[in-house]
């Protein structure tokens, strides 16, 4: 229910250096997206017909996950040519006509850059892995076994099993974090930085305008090979051996900031283009801001607070608040319900609620945040995590793990378009993974004929972000109330605003307080109480 209707924001933000702060963008997973050429795969062409969606939306920005040269074991994130398009997803001139095009509509493009690992098919491992002498056997992490032929560490990949492989050429195991395919790069080598500064120098000039440095925190390595010591209290449910480590040798290395400036200052000669890492693990709270600490590091970083927390409770959002209380010379935070590695946040956090109205009430809670805003496709349709029958998985990691852990698959299943199309309206064909008939009535054209539906709500949400400048970029105060009612103060003065949200599966006794005027809910019922799922933002008469 809208109370107070605020008009369209300007789009002259998009030409702010500073759009960046307490913007919203958009993930794309280009494979699920749509497909222009009836291959089952959604491709660039395909994203390109559909930005005029994206920017209905109101977003400053997209996201687009990898589209590089791949072999495609882990989807685009082994990449075997960081300075190219993989065919399946069209060509350089086909991102070339969707920069083009994203600019004219006024969203910034931001691209995937994957710098911890390649593809075991890069050129440059093929050249490092012949010998221990040619120009770049120095180029990835390689080591030799110990006495007993054993890896050269305890290591574990997040994948599953040791992170090192052995390779017969060089008599050596190669390090690897995730799947074997995936060797790791030795980017405490200057030549590798500079090739990776190269790469990222390539996109910037063709005018892409940011980048998420993807597992940032994996790009070093502790060069003494030290073993990883045990994590005894397993911190929860244990599916991988990577889950028994504390992982302070084979990530989070204390060189990482000094490579993330020379990122940065590339950026800053290109008009200061936006710059963001994904960091995950134990200690992503103190890497995230050591990631983005002052003026020559990174501009914001990307958490995993929310995206595998089973529970949406205030003590969490109190948590992420904690994480960013604004301080001097502290970075700016990202933030995220939902994105492709992980199950969706309608059907983690609902628990039998109405998943329509939740997703709305998440929404809101989601664009009321300090921070950037990451809204993942299908979230502004309100999308459950798909079922995706084990004979149709692609995820290795849920092939491996089946049915313990079901996986990626149902995070990435084909946007719905039409609904009485075939498949759809994602492809003539049957697509890469198949769609979940609960998405079908969910699709964007039947949401686009109801005034009331989520993707409608999103538009409107997204609005009230950029026309507030409390929810924008104000600070945050808690506030305190009872479980499960979350209330908080966004801004100071006349941009001040109060949001408050009931979490919980019953009404909650709560009134507005004298002087404040109600701007938009959802949800909302009668005066006196706040229902389950309800959310809404008021400022001061």
């Amino acid at each position: 229910m809208t109370v107070e209707t605020l008009s369209k924001p300007s789009t002259d933000r998009a030409h702010d250096r500073d759009w960046w702060r307490g913007a919203v963008i958009y993930q794309i997973y280009p494979r699920s997206f749509a497909d222009s050429n009836g291959d089952g795969v959604g491709d660039l062409p395909g994203v390109t017909a559909h930005l005029e969606h994206v920017a209905s939306l109101g977003v400053d920005a997209i996201w687009l996950s990898p589209f590089f040269t791949s072999p495609m074991k882990d989807f685009g994130y082994d990449v075997s040519n960081y300075e190219d398009v993989d065919p399946i997803f069209g060509t350089l001139a086909d991102f070339d006509r969707l920069i083009e095009r994203a600019h004219a509509l006024g969203l910034k493009v931001i691209i995937d850059q994957v710098f911890s690992h390649t593809s075991d098919e890069h050129p440059w491992f093929k050249a490092s892995r012949q010998d221990r002498t040619n120009p770049k056997a120095d180029w990835y992490v390689w080591a030799d076994a110990k006495p007993d032929g054993s890896p050269p560490s305890n290591w574990q990949s997040v994948f599953g099993g040791p992170s090192w492989t052995w390779d017969a050429r060089r008599r050596q195991y190669y390090l690897h974090n995730f799947l074997s395919a995936q060797p790791d790069l030795n980017v405490h080598n200057p030549q590798v930085q500079d090739a990776l500064v190269a790469t990222s120098r390539f996109w910037l000039d063709r005018g892409v305008d940011g980048f998420r440095f993807d597992a940032i925190n994996f790009a070093m390595h502790d060069q003494a090979l030290t073993d990883n010591p045990p994590n005894l209290d397993g911190g929860g449910k244990r599916t991988r051996p990577f889950d028994f480590q504390h992982h302070f040798h084979n990530q989070s290395h204390d060189d990482i900031p000094a490579f993330l400036t020379r990122l940065r200052q590339l950026g800053e000669s290109h008009g200061g283009r936006f710059m963001v890492a994904e960091v995950g693990g134990e200690r992503a709270d103190s890497e995230m801001k050591l990631y983005t600490q002052g003026p020559d590091r990174l501009h914001s970083a990307y958490g995993f607070l929310y995206l595998y927390a089973d529970t949406l409770a205030p003590a969490l959002i109190r948590q992420g608040a904690a994480m960013w209380p604004g301080g001097e010379g502290q970075g700016w935070p990202s933030w995220t319900f939902s994105n492709h590695d992980a199950p969706r946040a309608v059907s983690r956090w609902a628990r039998g609620r109405d998943p329509k109205a939740f997703a709305e009430m998440s929404l809101l809670l989601l664009v009321s945040l300090r921070g950037n805003v990451f809204l993942y496709q299908g979230e502004e349709l309100g999308l459950p995590q798909a079922q995706v029958p084990y004979d149709r998985l692609r995820d290795p990691e849920a092939i491996a793990n089946w049915p313990e852990t079901l996986g990626r698959d149902g995070a990435r299943t084909p946007m719905p378009w039409v609904a009485v199309a075939a498949h759809a309206g994602f492809s003539k064909v049957e697509p890469w993974l198949p769609i979940d008939p609960s998405h079908i009535d969910l699709a964007v054209d039947r949401q686009e004929r109801d005034v009331d539906s989520t993707l409608n709500v999103t538009r409107r949400l997204v609005a009230l972000r950029h026309q507030l400048p409390g929810l924008r970029t104000g600070t945050m105060s808690l506030v305190e109330a009872p479980e499960p009612l979350l209330v908080f103060l966004r801004g100071e003065g006349a941009d001040q605003v109060l949001c408050a949200f009931n979490l919980g599966f019953e009404p909650v006794t709560w009134r507005l307080p004298a002087g404040w005027r109600i701007i938009e809910s959802v949800n909302l019922g009668g005066r006196g109480a706040l229902p389950p799922m309800a959310g809404l933002v008021a400022r001061r008469d």
